[in-house]
């Protein structure tokens, strides 16, 4: 699994890091943001909600 985050995009509305806490989290300046070491999601199944609960569209989630 692949994610990505558009942080031209993004408005930090935090949905993702609610959503799926052990992969997202949000920076110094409030926008999302991927966990170290869990660039590939980690297995959780959450990932895609949390690309679905995002009000703006910032986050893709590809398999492969």
């Amino acid at each position: 699994m692949r994610i990505e985050i558009d942080q031209d995009v993004c408005i930090g509305a935090g949905q993702c890091a609610l959503s799926a806490p052990a992969v997202f989290t949000q920076d110094d300046d409030g926008f999302s943001t991927l966990l170290p070491g869990r660039e590939d999601g980690g297995g959780d199944p959450m990932v895609r909600e949390a690309a679905r609960a995002c009000p703006v569209g910032a986050i893709t989630v590809t398999d492969g």
